[in-house]
Formats: C-alpha cells, structure tokens, sequence
C-alpha cells in the first residue's frame, strides 16, 4: 500500500528530445510536477509547449530522455491500466458495441464473466448511456463516444485518468455538458485526472490547479491553484479575473517567440 502522503504522480526534471530531418528536437525540459491523489489538474499553453507529450510519458508511450517519471513513487516504463488516456477522436473499437467497447479491457486481463458484465453494467450505468449499450460507435453522437471513452478507461481500474483535449472536436453545448458531467463523476469518485486543453475557460473550469506550460522548448512555467468556490460560473469577476491573468501569461510566452 502506499504512503498516503505520496504522490501518485512524480516528475523529476524530465525532458524529451527527438531527433528529425537530422535535427535535434527539445520537445520538453526540465518539467517537475507532484500530482496528488484526487486531484484534477489542467494542463495549458499554445500549441508545441509540450503538453502532450508531457502526457505521454506519463501514460508510458513515450519514455523520458532526462529525468524521471514515477507513479506512486516507481517508475513509468510502460503503459498500464492504472493509467488510462482518453483521447479527442475517443479511440472506440468501431466493431464492438458500447458494452464490449467499456468490457474489453476487464476481459482482456482474464476477469471472470460475470464480473465484467457486472462492471459493464455499473459503468454504462454511470455515464448515462443504458439505453444505448448495444449500439455501435457509428450509431452515437460525439459526446456520447467520449463518454464510452471515460468509462472504458474507468472500468478498467485506472487510478489516473489523462485526458488529451477529449473535447476539442465536440459543439460547444456537448462540450458544456460533457464538463458538468466529468465534474461530477470526479466529485463522486475522487479520481486523480490529468487533463491537457488549449481553452483557459476550461482549465479554470474544471481543475484544482492549473499548470502554464510555455513553449521552445516546452517548459512548466506557472502551477496556480484554482480556489475558486464550485461549482463555478465562468461569467463571474473573480473568475474572469483569473481568466485575464492566465491569458496574459499565455501572451506573453507568444511575445518571447516573438522576439
């Protein structure tokens, strides 16, 4: 069991480095961040700042160059269900039904059959999508496929889910809707999310703190935590106060490359 003081996320001066057309890429440097327990916290900055791929090295499909990745203090070498992504184009295996999309996991690692059939039903429960259980990814709506997405990977036991702007490509209505409802499975469930957004809206929306990524390379820049009272109203002063402060933090980075 682990320490309750540890966090379940650790990055220690990770940096990631590509080489491509014989070029030397530094796609992130020296990125330190403790994520604790429960928390939900946003990832934010302008396209090519890393967040991404900050993402994927704590997913375990990219290994680090320099520093460290750990989950509950041991290293991320490898993808495991303990860490589920959701992904903006929801990752759905187009010839399974919702039930087998949200099952597969469960099944895959050898869990009895009733058992999964239980979780299935739990899960489908849980995101609202009963009466759809049978249906294919192609009979859903957007936000109804990133919800098969959330509980696919909730269903599978993960402690930390990281979510790679699974709302980007949805209305803005869906989008609305899909962040209440995030909201309030994270409330009920105190899971640990990890969520990469290009919308400062969203980040003060969502997370208990908001990480300012700022790019060439992509570089933690500010780690700010949200206190404001939930559940929160985007039209209010103190938020939009916090809005502007965020924004011109994010303009200033693009006036540094720039220059």
């Amino acid at each position: 069991m682990a320490e309750p003081t540890l966090p379940i996320l650790s990055l220690s001066h990770v940096g990631k480095s590509y080489d491509a057309g014989g070029r030397r890429i530094e796609a992130l440097r020296g990125a330190n961040l403790d994520v604790a327990r429960g928390e939900f916290v946003c990832l934010i900055g302008a396209s090519g700042c890393g967040k991404s791929t900050l993402l994927r090295i704590v997913a375990g499909f990219e290994a680090a160059t320099t520093g460290q990745a750990l989950m509950w203090g041991k290293p991320i070498s490898a993808p495991d269900p303990s860490r589920g992504m959701v992904f903006q184009d929801y990752g759905l295996f187009p010839w399974l039904t919702v039930r087998g999309n949200i099952g597969f996991g469960p099944a895959s690692r050898g869990r009895p059959a009733g058992e999964v059939r239980d979780t299935v039903d739990r899960f489908v429960e849980l995101v609202g999508l009963k009466s759809f259980a049978d249906a294919y990814p192609h009979q859903l709506s957007g936000g109804m496929k990133q919800r098969v997405a959330i509980a696919r990977v909730l269903a599978n036991d993960a402690e930390v889910v990281l979510m790679d702007e699974p709302f980007g490509a949805l209305d803005a209505m869906t989008r609305e809707r899909l962040q209440d409802e995030l909201l309030e499975l994270w409330e009920r469930t105190r899971l640990t999310v990890l969520f990469v957004t290009h919308s400062i809206e969203e980040a003060i929306f969502l997370s208990s703190r908001c990480v300012v990524m700022s790019p060439g390379p992509g570089r933690i820049d500010r780690d700010i935590p949200i206190e404001l009272a939930r559940p929160r109203d985007v039209s209010a002063s103190d938020f939009n106060e916090l809005r502007r402060e965020l924004s011109g933090m994010l303009h200033s980075h693009h006036g540094r490359l720039a220059a």
